[in-house]
């Protein structure tokens, strides 16, 4: 006998789990699967009758695991919905953005911050970063900040400098620098660190806005099947609360996991020198048991678009450049055994390759010092590993979430200015990752690129580019396998597959509902499947 508070029928169930199998009907009881049938309904007989039991009719929709997305920012994302949008291609050229921020200007009082987002020089039809002088001309009494597409730069205007009590005498922070013009006069632009230490001066919302701002976001990431995300970056205590509480108060219903910054595992009062078990148990106790800890979070490199991420070769379109560490490597390597001696795995960003053999360098001393099973340390990105670089990631067992969705929006750049041919069609090698078994996951990093794990299987499974070009086809893999990494190769980087990332019996209910079989369809047209239900804990949180 089969106990049941929620029966799904008529479904075309891809169960994900090791067999691959498929079904047409699942019971759910108490937020956990409790059975699943081939027929596309429950047998009589076997489901207890119990008062209030609720049937969801599929209607021959496809029902799969929730999706899992290892890598995005769910708070900037949901704080940056209030901004002002300078992306691409909605904004052809710096003088789009200026009137885009001059409108804001006009409705906002003098001496108040303007805030905006995503503009992409290399997208822009000046083929330059906007600077300190554009602001100044539509935001003279304004203090303006603008972030770029990739979260690594930003702009800012001269009463946002002022703000913040900058002159041309400030000094580069380590690991970024102030952009500069030819006499030395600070033009605006922020590299990498440079960044950071501004937004410390932008406003700060309330924890109760904060809050608010997250839910808004959930609401777009249920809307595309998302079950678990895993938010990259949390930097302050602001962060770390909103978090707790919005999934407290269930204003966000994703079950949530927490990257934490190296350097707050380090000096906050909260956490400085507790084990990651004892962090862990602190976000478990205080969300009450929806938010949990993936790891510790640093960055080794920026970003090949913006010319920071560190390679071994130059750049392509300049013999001189090959971008920069974050860390000096002895730094690095005691942060990382520090941490890794602490209990914590590791998530560390690194695009180039230069930067990712750093990265597997401190990885491979840590381990070595402090041997631990089954660590699960990951790399963020891993945009152009060399096969060196993965047979290495093999042999010490570290995971790898991959920024597939650089294949379409900035793959053509990277084949004509940034890598050049041969190095852009291999940025983001599935199917070596894949041929050496691998434990790897797709990511959308929102909101660098919109949210979408349907989006990110589809650039997995055909490689296409914004302009149409199919970048590196040798590297694509099938769909069954791409479907696998956002969700049960997502539970087990999450370290949960025994109770996530499938539909078997005894897991929790998490699950979408597509209007079509991804593996069923033309490759090319998983972009277009529709999301028509996800469902948390056998509850359903979204409906097209």
């Amino acid at each position: 006998m089969v106990y049941a508070d929620v029966i799904i029928t008529n479904a075309n169930v891809i169960t994900l789990d090791k067999k691959s199998s498929r079904a047409g009907s699942v019971a759910i009881k108490d937020g956990l699967i409790s059975g699943i049938w081939q027929d596309k309904e429950p047998p009589r007989g076997e489901i207890e009758d119990i008062e209030n039991l609720t049937i969801i009719d599929a209607e021959g929709g496809t029902l799969i695991p929730g999706f899992i997305d290892t890598h995005t920012h769910l708070g900037g994302y949901g704080l940056q919905k209030k901004h002002v949008n300078c992306g691409s291609p909605l904004n052809k050229s710096i003088a789009d953005i200026q009137k885009r921020i001059a409108d804001k200007v006009a409705n906002t009082p003098a001496g108040e911050w303007i805030i905006g987002y995503a503009y992409d020089d290399t997208l822009l039809a000046d083929k330059r970063h906007p600077n300190r002088a554009d602001l100044d001309k539509i935001a003279p009494n304004h203090p303006v900040h603008i972030n770029h597409i990739s979260g690594h730069f930003g702009v800012i205007n001269s009463k946002g400098l002022e703000v913040a009590g900058m002159d041309d005498s400030v000094k580069d922070p380590e690991g970024g620098h102030f952009g500069r013009d030819e006499a030395g006069s600070l033009d605006g632009v922020l590299y990498e660190t440079a960044n950071l230490v501004i937004r410390k001066f932008l406003p700060s919302s309330t924890l109760e806005e904060y809050v608010k701002q997250i839910g808004e976001g959930a609401k777009d990431y249920l809307a595309q099947g998302i079950t678990t995300a895993n938010d990259a970056a949390i930097r302050d205590e602001l962060d770390l609360q909103a978090h707790i509480a919005a999934a407290k108060q269930q204003v966000n219903p994703m079950h949530m996991r927490l990257m934490i910054m190296h350097d707050m595992l380090r000096n906050h009062d909260l956490f400085k020198e507790k084990t990651a078990e004892e962090v862990d148990h602190y976000l478990d106790e205080h969300s009450e048991g929806r938010v949990r800890l993936d790891s510790a979070k640093m960055f080794q490199d920026g970003s090949i678009q913006g010319l920071t991420g560190a390679l071994r070769e130059p750049y392509h379109t300049d013999s001189d450049l090959y971008g920069d560490f974050i860390f000096d490597q002895s730094f690095l390597n005691e942060e990382v055994a520090h941490l890794h001696r602490r209990g914590f795995r590791m998530a560390i960003h690194g695009n180039g390759d230069r930067a990712i053999g750093s990265i597997l360098d401190a990885y491979e001393l840590a381990i070595a010092k402090y041997p631990r099973t089954d660590h699960r340390h990951r790399i963020e990105h891993v945009q152009t590993a060399t096969v060196a670089d993965l047979d290495r990631m093999q042999r010490l067992q570290v995971a790898g979430s991959f920024f597939i969705n650089h294949v379409y929006y900035w793959g053509d750049r990277h084949k004509a200015l940034f890598l050049g041919p041969d190095r852009a069609r291999r940025i983001s090698p599935l199917a070596e990752a894949q041929e050496r078994n691998l434990l790897f996951t797709l990511h959308s990093d929102c909101p660098v690129t919109p949210v979408s794990p349907l989006f990110s299987i589809w650039a997995a499974v055909n490689r296409v580019t914004r302009e149409g070009h199919v970048l590196g086809p040798e590297q694509r893999i099938d769909v069954e396998t791409a479907l696998r990494t956002m969700t049960i190769d997502g539970a087990k980087l999450n370290f949960n597959e025994d109770i996530a990332g499938s539909i078997e019996v005894g897991k929790q209910a998490d699950l979408a509902l597509l209007g079509a079989d991804p593996t069923a369809i033309n490759p090319m047209e998983i972009i277009d499947v529709p999301v028509l239900k996800t469902i948390i804990g056998g509850k359903v949180v979204f409906e097209k």
